[in-house]
């Protein structure tokens, strides 16, 4: 047992070095303060993601460790979006409720300091953004199981949005209920998506149990919570918010489960250096048509990440494209492909350029 009068400096070293670092968190936040003065003298965005990203490489570069880099940017996203809080958070609207999986991606990329804007559907979150009600909107895009989710491609047919960015988080599964005993449950709800991805788990451990669908991982914990028989599927978050306790962690049955959300905005992105662009076009109706379409994109040795493909709900067989590229809209080659590409297409539109996500646990 560790001798409690040698600890005793060390704690005391700690806490000077915490009122150093407390007294440098308000320094810090006075000279923000002072450059939002600048900036609304000036009518310019007051939240700046390059100047962030910057930040971010520039504090990595200069970590000589022990403190590893990926905590390092999680302390200073905190303190980012604490500090832009002093001058008005940024709104951000998602797909709700609160404990969502995509309430941990607004968290993810834009910090706990946000005045975030849960609401009821991938329609409401595009709308609370066009009308200006939020700065951006966060919506899921696709899974590594499941899939892309289709709704949220069809709505980009008639938005003004751009795409601003990526984020991409592991998830994992939970089972959760108020007791926290499997041998109590008597039914189990969760997102569909959620329970189709913790199929085999549910197959070998609950095969007799109710499996009931709901519209989030969230509201399945909201049931739990009200109901000791009933079990959810979702988040440790979820957990926390709805005070249910973990019967087992991580029954995904892929462990490398990542789902793919796009923050979409009135205004683009700068251009970073590592960047995607996201377009959608629709083709005539002729053998070889697709071919034609992609010849250009071949020429300018552009490579593609992604091609999906909707009915266009205007025209039966008619169908819309939408392409993921690696690349911005700014650089030369892509700019070239995309004139020859609008050549061949009946429609093109430019979702956006935006920098690529880093992976991030849930």
């Amino acid at each position: 047992m560790s001798d409690p009068n040698s600890l005793s400096p060390l704690r005391q070293k700690i806490d000077e070095i915490d009122e150093k670092l407390l007294a440098l968190l308000n320094d810090r936040a006075r000279v923000v303060q002072e450059i939002g003065k600048i900036k609304k003298e000036e009518k310019a965005d007051f939240y700046a993601p390059s100047r962030e990203q910057a930040i971010y490489d520039r504090l990595a570069q200069l970590n000589p460790g022990p403190f590893p880099n990926d905590a390092v940017r999680s302390v200073f996203r905190e303190i980012i979006s604490a500090s832009l809080s002093l001058e008005g958070p940024v709104k951000v609207a998602y797909l709700g409720p609160r404990a969502t999986f995509t309430q941990l991606a607004c968290m993810q990329r834009f910090g706990f300091s946000i005045a975030d804007l849960p609401v009821n559907s991938i329609k409401e979150v595009f709308n609370e953004v066009e009308r200006g009600r939020a700065d951006f909107g966060v919506v899921p895009i696709e899974n590594s199981t499941e899939g892309v989710v289709n709704h949220t491609l069809d709505l980009f047919v008639d938005s003004p949005l751009k795409i601003f960015g990526e984020i991409l988080l592991e998830v994992s599964h939970h089972l959760l209920s108020k007791t926290g005993k499997m041998e109590e449950l008597r039914r189990i709800y969760s997102h569909s998506h959620a329970i189709a991805q913790c199929k085999h788990f549910l197959e070998a451990n609950l095969p007799q149990i109710q499996i009931t669908e709901v519209s989030s991982t969230a509201r399945a914990a909201e049931l739990a919570q009200e109901d000791p028989s009933a079990g959810a599927i979702a988040s440790e978050l979820a957990a926390k918010l709805y005070h249910l306790i973990v019967i087992k962690k991580r029954i995904e049955d892929n462990i490398h489960n990542f789902t793919r959300f796009l923050v979409v905005s009135q205004k683009g992105h700068a251009r970073t250096g590592r960047d995607k662009t996201s377009v959608m076009f629709s083709i005539k109706d002729k053998v070889g048509a697709l071919y034609e379409m992609l010849q250009p994109l071949s020429d300018h040795q552009i490579n593609l990440t992604k091609i999906e493909s909707r009915p266009s709900k205007k025209k039966a067989w008619e169908y819309i494209f939408y392409v993921d590229m690696i690349g911005h809209i700014e650089d030369d080659k892509i700019r070239f492909a995309l004139e020859g590409l609008k050549n061949q297409a009946v429609f093109l539109k430019v979702l956006g350029s935006y920098p690529m996500a880093e992976e991030a646990k849930s």
